[in-house]
């Protein structure tokens, strides 16, 4: 049996408005499914790219109520495809916010949904400050959503700095790793390409991130560069810095082929650290 599939990720410039959002990667992901796309991934932050806690806050919405969550669900019963929702702000009890991915089916059902872990809490130099966990929850627990192709290891952005959590991933048995981003274009053009090829050559997974891209709302620039990577840590495809999507070829014995040439995840040894001077 072919368990071959073709995969996309959006890259979005998201300002303010909901609606405009929405209607701009169902778009895309209109585009995507009729090239022959199977998933579908959207960036983080895809229907709202706010400013500041309150107007986050104020634009939030339970998940349950939420307009872009039932917008996409419509898409991916009328696309009868799976599409990975980069992130939601989704209020909660409290009046914090959690960044959650969802996962949905051709049903249109939610069938995983996972809140970032890591928050973004930087200071990157000439006032470029970022102070997620002002504003979001962080989320606690590593999720696997389970494809018709495989297991896809859930994250989100800044959460790509932590290998161990992808490391835990691979070991989990995860084919494929979903990283969502909004990186910022000071970081993005530093390391973005360097880690999410690391990720997958740590683990031997495809890696689908989907980004952000350009200017929003707070003087904030993104780097864009919507990526595929595959499980050898080679760039099948490359959004580079405009709109629009992305699309490979994704073929899961590769998974098992990279981990046998370098089974890298079967060799872990217990080691003791020197005392700190």
């Amino acid at each position: 049996m072919d368990d071959s599939f073709k995969a996309a990720c959006l890259q979005v410039n998201a300002g303010t408005d909901l609606q405009r959002n929405i209607d701009v990667a169902s778009h895309l992901a209109v585009e995507a499914r009729a090239a022959g796309a199977d998933l579908i991934c959207m960036p983080e932050n895809v229907a709202m790219m706010e400013w500041g806690r309150s107007n986050v806050v104020l634009k939030a919405m339970p998940e349950d109520d939420h307009l872009a969550l039932k917008a996409f669900a419509d898409l991916a019963r009328e696309l009868s495809c799976w599409l990975h929702i980069g992130s939601l702000a989704v209020l909660l009890e409290g009046g914090m916010v959690a960044n959650r991915t969802f996962v949905l089916g051709p049903d249109g059902a939610i069938k995983a949904r996972y809140d970032k872990i890591h928050m973004f809490d930087v200071d990157l130099g000439l006032g470029e400050v970022y102070k997620e966990s002002a504003t979001f929850s962080p989320g606690a627990e590593a999720v696997v959503a389970k494809l018709p192709w495989g297991r896809l290891g859930l994250s989100i952005c800044y959460d790509l700095r932590f290998p161990h959590l992808y490391r835990a991933y691979g070991k989990a048995g995860c084919d494929f790793l979903a990283v969502p981003a909004a990186f910022t274009r000071t970081t993005g053009k530093a390391h973005w390409h360097v880690l999410l090829r690391a990720r997958a050559i740590e683990t031997g997974c495809y890696v689908f991130a989907p980004a952000q891209i350009g200017s929003h709302a707070g003087n904030r620039e993104t780097y864009g560069h919507a990526l595929i990577v595959s499980p050898w840590g080679e760039i099948l495809a490359d959004a580079l810095e405009q709109p629009g999507w992305i699309m490979a070829d994704i073929d899961p014995r590769k998974v098992a082929d990279a981990r046998r040439k370098i089974p890298c995840m079967e060799h872990d040894r217990p080691f003791a650290m020197p005392p700190r001077a």
